[in-house]
């Protein structure tokens, strides 16, 4: 609608409107953690998470009507209509920039629960987004190192118990598990550092998706494979939407069985996690080759 303003006065008009959109339903979700903290009930907790989650929806959807306004963005989606609202899924994807959450979160808000992230304990303690993610029933983990697994061996299933508990919430409302698996945002300096053998992704870390299938496999109905792609760039996406630069987004959502992960067999035989970590490995030459194939038809437009 406003593209033909120019890009900087795009970029404070969208910088101004995020702003304001995080802010008024994070400030929301603080209140429902203060509530969900002095009345630590199931039944109100329970019915708390269902209104943080509908505060989820509304920050996404607010997101999509202010991308809406700023750019004239095509989406290219594929996969939806073999999603459920009421699943449970885990979610594997390629992490290409600060945009993927918010574009993610777009257009999966109507076809599966909200998405929820495994987050590092620390950011329980930053102002705002720390309790707001804590009502939002995301959970925090709190990683043992491998320094001090091998000063203490008895350690070595503390970070799967945590993950057990920290899933224990899941079992009674659909959820979504997100997880780049790459562990970091894509950029052409760090698939040169790593040596990786892809073209347009860094190398998959399995042991992640390991944990939660191993600590709540059970429960999910699928696990989504989605691919992410912004085929005029893979460099300063948000910066570029914020702009109104980017034209198109490609998500290609591939629904797929749900692994299955034994705890004591992936922990304690190499040979397994090899398996499984190969398992990834071909997902993501695939993954590589599709984004691929999109870029190259997008610039023979």
């Amino acid at each position: 609608m406003l593209t033909f303003l120019p890009g900087p006065v795009l970029y404070i008009l969208s910088l101004t409107l995020l702003i304001i959109n995080t802010s008024l339903w994070g400030s929301l979700l603080t209140v429902g953690g203060i509530v969900k903290l002095l009345l630590p009930f199931k039944t109100v907790r329970s019915v708390l998470t269902k209104i943080m989650n509908r505060f989820m929806w509304a920050w996404a959807t607010c997101n999509g009507g202010i991308l809406y306004l700023i750019s004239n963005i095509e989406w290219d989606i594929s996969g939806l209509e073999k999603l459920d609202p009421n699943g449970w899924y885990l979610i594997i994807s390629n992490h290409v920039s600060g945009f993927d959450i918010a574009a993610q979160t777009y257009v999966l808000r109507n076809h599966i629960p909200m998405l929820k992230f495994f987050l590092k304990k620390e950011l329980l303690y930053v102002p705002i987004m720390g309790l707001g993610c804590w009502a939002l029933d995301m959970p925090f983990m709190d990683r043992t190192s491998p320094a001090k697994l091998k000063k203490n061996p008895k350690l070595r299933g503390k970070d799967l118990e945590t993950t057990r508990k920290a899933c224990e919430r899941f079992k009674d409302s659909p959820t979504s598990i997100i997880n780049y698996v790459e562990g970091s945002r894509f950029t052409e300096e760090k698939r040169l550092r790593q040596d990786s053998p892809y073209r347009h992704l860094l190398r998959p870390k399995a042991s992640g998706i390991a944990f939660t299938l191993s600590a709540m496999g059970e429960q999910f109905t699928n696990l989504l494979n989605i691919t992410l792609v912004y085929p005029e760039t893979s460099e300063a996406v948000l910066s570029n939407v914020m702009h109104g630069r980017t034209k198109k987004v490609v998500m290609r959502v591939d629904v797929l069985p749900v692994p299955h992960v034994d705890s004591t067999d992936y922990f304690s035989n190499a040979d397994t996690r090899v398996t499984f970590q190969r398992w990834l490995n071909q997902l993501w030459s695939e993954k590589d080759q599709l984004i691929d194939d999109e870029i190259r038809r997008y610039q023979q437009k």
